[in-house]
């Protein structure tokens, strides 16, 4: 049994100006050198300079990724307050601007910038992505067929950025919407095996399309560095909690496939299709969103597609230790996605009467709150100004 299949995560985050509630266009080698001392090997640039992301060492179990990812954020929070600056996760920057805001300088996303121009200057976007190990033995492409049905029901968990430059986008995750301008995001191509994989591969780098493997994006992905599969289609999460359900439900997924005789065997262009179509699905309406699932002729709700999801997992998560992760997507279910939460804020300042910059002022204000884990992490000076 997979109880101790090995992942890892990673976490993508905004820094805030806690006066202005936007992002500033460049940090300072002095916040810079804060942020460093405060993760250690675990920081990583991103392709703004405003950006952060915490890569995590290897886990065995979701406790230890929670103390690990608990700390990491408390201490970027630490580092940052002194510069009046704070920590945001979403998916989206509800006040984000992409025209004032600076690239990293490293080659790679110089590069980046380079060859996708106004496609990579857009994307000011943060995600989740989670890695979960894959015995050598098994055919990561074939594992990959088996849970790619599921991962629109992920997208939909995590979906946190429903604002895009000032206002409501009228999706649940237009970072979704925003990434489809890329080349080679979203769903994968349709691959029979790893060797039907790596023949792409070898036409795309051949016809110069692709330097190397890590050029393709999608939303799951064999990883190019490590025996793992990578999701990287949902939102950065607000709620740590909420990022550790969802990496935790991943895990459950792939443990599930890495079981079966012969995983994958059911994945078709017909699968492909759904699959397709229920992410278009979860981006513009989260959990709010009606899903096709294979062998029904009518769609199903997020709570019923869950119902028939528990029946095929229940077996391997009991026998990992995580029956608990399916009540606590019903809890994310019950509680709302971080979109809802944020359009539930906004709706409410408008309410009061009050403008639409107060309004999105608020949902900065809620989501820094989020982020930092609660009501008295973060702090408002009587000006009501976050500090």
């Amino acid at each position: 049994m997979n109880e101790q299949l090995k992942f890892g995560m990673e976490e993508e985050y905004f820094v805030t100006d806690l006066f202005t509630r936007q992002m500033p266009g460049k940090l300072t080698g002095e916040v810079v050198g804060h942020c460093k001392a405060a993760v250690g090997g675990s920081f990583a640039y991103e392709m703004f300079q405003a950006q952060i992301e915490v890569a995590s060492p290897v886990f065995t179990s979701l406790p230890q990724a929670a103390e690990y990812l608990t700390d990491a954020r408390e201490a970027l929070r630490d580092a940052l307050q002194p510069f009046d600056l704070g920590l945001m996760c979403a998916g989206s920057h509800p006040m984000g601007d992409w025209r004032t805001q600076y690239a990293t300088d490293q080659s790679h996303f110089q590069q980046l910038f380079k060859d996708y121009q106004r496609v990579a200057r857009r994307s000011l976007l943060s995600g989740l992505h989670v890695h979960v190990e894959v015995p050598h033995r098994l055919d990561r492409i074939l594992v990959m067929n088996e849970v790619l049905p599921w991962t629109p029901l992920l997208l939909a968990l995590s979906s946190s950025s429903p604002f895009w430059e000032g206002s409501d986008s009228g999706f649940d995750s237009y970072r979704q919407t925003a990434c489809d301008e890329w080349p080679r995001m979203g769903v994968p191509e349709y691959f029979a095996d790893h060797f039907d994989y790596n023949a792409y591969l070898a036409f795309m780098m051949s016809s110069g399309s692709i330097k190397s493997a890590s050029e393709c994006w999608w939303g799951i992905r064999p990883s190019a560095k490590y025996p793992t599969l990578e999701l990287r289609m949902t939102d950065a999460c607000p709620r740590l909690d909420d990022a550790l359900c969802i990496a935790s439900f991943f895990r459950l997924m792939i443990a599930y496939a890495i079981e079966q005789p012969c995983p994958g065997s059911s994945y078709t262009q017909k699968s492909r299709w759904m699959l397709m179509e229920n992410r278009w699905r979860a981006k513009r309406s989260g959990l709010n969103a009606a899903f096709l699932v294979e062998g029904f002729d009518r769609p199903f709700t997020l709570e019923q597609w869950l119902f028939l999801t528990e029946q095929v997992l229940k077996k391997t998560a009991k026998a990992m230790g995580v029956e608990s992760v399916f009540a606590q997507i019903r809890r994310i279910i019950s509680d709302g996605s971080s979109a809802q939460r944020q359009r539930q804020v906004y709706q409410e300042v408008l309410t009061r009467g009050k403008g639409d910059q107060e309004a999105l002022s608020h949902v900065v204000d809620h989501l820094l709150m989020e982020t930092c884990r609660g009501e008295h992490a973060c702090e408002k000076r009587p000006d009501n100004s976050l500090i």
